[in-house]
């Protein structure tokens, strides 16, 4: 596994892997839709370079063996940094979260110089899969939190768990 910065030539591998994944990642991503197509994707890549050029937004590809099977992004806030993730279903339940996730609080912590003191990971508390990524890297559960954001959608309970490790 290794990660990489998405880039504007992901686009098409980046929209089949999204469009294969689909029924996977409905339950858990509000914006993994139906409707998700090229523009969707171009603007996900567009969003991301901005990310990236601002210094608050890093989304890398997610490869195994130079294909892409998932995204993995830190999302910086002052001092914080949230990490997030999702693989192809074809690709979950070897690790590759959990290696990719422990490869982004490498990144964030780098960031220090910058004021980044803490790492954080939040997901849906029926999703517990997600859950695990967390727990084996050492992060400590600080919060659970009803989001006034959006409600709860497919296989959400609609509580946010967050997890949070300092440095």
């Amino acid at each position: 596994m290794k990660l990489r910065k998405v880039s504007d030539a992901d686009a098409s591998e980046l929209l089949q892997v999204v469009t294969e994944s689909l029924e996977h990642l409905k339950p858990w991503m509000s914006w993994a839709t139906n409707d998700y197509d090229a523009a969707t994707a171009a603007g996900f890549l567009a969003n991301s370079a901005k990310g990236w050029a601002d210094g608050r937004l890093f989304n890398h590809a997610i490869t195994v063996d130079g294909a892409i099977v998932g995204v993995a992004g830190a999302d910086r806030a002052g001092d914080v940094v949230e990490i997030g993730y999702w693989l192809h279903p074809a690709h979950t339940g070897r690790g590759l979260a959990t290696a990719a996730a422990a490869e982004l609080v490498e990144f964030a912590f780098a960031l220090a110089l910058d004021g980044v003191r803490r790492v954080q990971i939040w997901h849906d508390e029926a999703n517990i899969a997600s859950g695990g990524v967390p727990r084996r890297l050492g992060f400590s559960e600080i919060d659970r939190r009803t989001p006034p954001r959006e409600p709860a959608f497919g296989n959400e309970a609609g509580v946010d768990v967050v997890w949070e490790l300092k440095r």
